[in-house]
């Protein structure tokens, strides 16, 4: 590493003092001393399959412009009843700013622990039956352009949906809860005590002074100082306006677990926790204490990813991590997985994919002002890290999933399995010794295996190549344009050649090559040959898409995050097609059972 970065981490290290014996402490007894020192999250006792969605993404007739619970609990139950899927996989549902322009990243998010209103259904909030004939027609008026906008091809507008929802909910909070309703508020807002109050501060503040924390005046930067100040204040309204919010959203995400589990799915909704949060949101501001100041965290240049990655998100200080028991990511955890309740029999508590799960092992630390390629790792102690993780996982009976892709040690992923963690497999990076598709006998049992992710081109655009064609117009490629069409091609090649040899496609594919629908059913269909307790369909990827939702190394030069769920020619697919779409049910079919050898 260049010895600017390596005197700028040591500074920083060197900035908070090493405490003894934290580590061990909290690994042995995270949640309140119920779990011990040998945690484990359960781990799967067979095969299942799910889907692996954008929930922002699955629109829906009645949705206002963008996917809700209401149509994560919709397509949870019928990918159960009629396809059988064991489980669905969403993006995080991480709070964005309270006002616009609200951020499109669902990883780059103000908190980890609140959730987005954008996701709430207005209409099956419990005090819309209350509303007078003025209110329905205003919010009727409110919902009705973002209806139509769901049947477009154009771009998710998160701005015109809050706006929206914002108003529709002012009019919802006018309506008197009934005793119940607000023993269950209070109830709420008990149980999450601080950590609700330091949300509802800070949104209320950020309303008025931006969502950057460190543009506020000196006095507010400080939670404690400036919590007191909104509780004598008019921003308390607000404020308690933002906590009731957290209530509606929570009652809806455990209702689309619940419509899971009723529809027959082993595990449910698997919710996605991002790798960190926005150095100026809700978190930095409440817990600036344990991150590490003037550096992001990313990745390092890697074959697909030439550049490296700056995702800036501050890192966790490792040493203040450990002096706090690792207290903040047991309460993160304990936090997200609570919002997925199991039933009495005690199953079914939802699961946990952890983005970038290296991080609980070693993150890589940028400087401020240099590129990913000068960064460094940071190493953090495993077992307190994995400790809080697999404790809260067991306490609430749900599966843990690790993004393990990219720059992995090897000795992690054995770490991993003891606490009952699974792995993750991306079939284009999966290959052998001769760097060969690895055979279906090689892969992971104790893993999600999937075909494409978020962040990588759909299958269609591998074989069209057209996947080359967008890193090249957005300046991602270090190689030449030859080298790199032809390594696509040898790559698609290869995955041709692995899919005959498999029985998965006819013989003559290697020269008379196969439909984009025929070839990402065979992908799937490979999966299905090997032993992964979990395999994920890209839902985007069944349904035809040929663009990615995300591009690394991008910002303002990709639309990411913002497209709708479409198929192959750009068509909008909404929630009610999914049924009889062919090309869907294909892709599923081949997930559940493998093609015909």
């Amino acid at each position: 590493m260049p010895d600017e970065t390596l005197q700028a981490i040591v500074t920083a290290l060197e900035a908070v003092p090493l405490a003894a014996g934290a580590a061990g402490d909290a690994a042995g007894g995270l949640t309140g001393g119920a779990v011990g020192p040998g945690a484990a999250a359960p781990v799967p006792s067979e095969r299942s399959w799910g889907f692996t969605a954008q929930l922002y993404s699955l629109r829906s007739r009645d949705s206002w412009g963008h996917g809700d619970l209401r149509d994560l609990a919709d397509f949870a139950a019928w990918s159960a009843r009629d396809l059988g899927a064991g489980f669905v996989l969403i993006n995080p549902l991480h709070a964005a700013e309270p006002l616009p322009p609200i951020s499109p990243s669902p990883y780059l998010p103000m908190s980890r622990r609140w959730v987005s209103p954008l996701y709430l259904r207005i209409e099956d909030i419990p005090e819309f039956k209350d509303l007078n004939d003025e209110e329905r027609a205003r919010l009727t008026a409110l919902a009705t352009p973002l209806r139509a906008a769901s049947r477009t091809p154009a771009l998710i507008d998160r701005d015109a949906v809050w706006t929206a929802k914002r108003e529709a909910l002012e009019i919802l909070r006018k309506v008197q809860l009934s005793d119940e309703r607000q023993a269950a508020l209070n109830s709420f807002r008990s149980r999450h005590g601080q950590a609700l109050q330091d949300w509802a501060a800070w949104c209320a503040l950020a309303e008025v002074h931006g969502p950057d924390y460190r543009t506020w005046p000196a006095a507010l930067r400080d939670p404690r100082t400036a919590e007191a100040e909104v509780r004598r204040g008019d921003l308390a309204v607000q404020a308690d306006f933002h906590a009731w919010v957290q209530w509606l959203v929570a009652d809806q995400v455990a209702a689309a677990q619940a419509a899971a589990r009723a529809a027959g799915m082993a595990i449910g909704i698997i919710a996605d926790l991002a790798i960190g949060a926005h150095p100026g949101g809700a978190d930095a501001w409440a817990g600036q204490e344990f991150f590490a100041g003037g550096f992001t965290v990313g990745a390092p240049p890697d074959a697909f990813n030439q550049r490296g990655q700056d995702w800036a998100l501050p890192p966790y200080h490792p040493r203040a991590l450990a002096a706090a028991g690792y207290r903040p990511l047991a309460d993160l955890f304990d936090s997200t997985l609570g919002r997925l309740p199991g039933d009495a029999s005690g199953g079914g508590a939802g699961g946990l994919r952890i983005d970038h799960v290296m991080g609980l092992s070693r993150l890589w630390w940028i400087p401020a002002g240099m590129s990913p390629a000068q960064g460094a790792y940071v190493y953090y102690d495993i077992q307190g890290t994995l400790g809080a993780l697999a404790s809260a996982a067991a306490a609430a009976g749900a599966v843990v999933i690790g993004e393990d892709l990219g720059t992995v040690e090897p000795w992690l992923r054995d770490a991993l399995a003891a606490r009952g963690a699974l792995g993750t497999q991306l079939l284009w990076f999966e290959r052998g010794w001769s760097d060969e598709p690895l055979a279906p006998q090689w892969w992971r049992r104790n893993s999600l295996a999937t075909v494409s992710t978020h962040d990588l081109p759909p299958a269609a655009a591998f074989l069209s190549g057209s996947q080359v064609t967008d890193r090249l117009a957005l300046d991602l490629c270090l190689r030449s344009e030859a080298q790199e069409r032809a390594e696509g091609a040898r790559i698609v090649d290869d995955w041709i050649g692995a899919l005959v040899e498999q029985g998965l496609l006819p013989a003559d594919a290697d020269t008379d090559r196969p439909s984009a629908d025929a070839f990402t059913a065979a992908l799937y269909g490979y999966l299905a040959l090997t032993p992964a307790l979990m395999i994920g369909v890209n839902l985007a990827e069944a349904a035809g898409e040929i663009r990615s939702q995300n591009m690394p190394g991008t910002c303002d030069e990709y639309p990411n995050w913002k497209l709708p769920l479409c198929g192959p020619s750009g068509e909008p697919v909404l929630l009610e097609d999914l049924a009889s779409s062919t090309r869907v049910r294909t892709v599923a079919e081949a997930a559940a059972h493998p093609l015909p050898r």
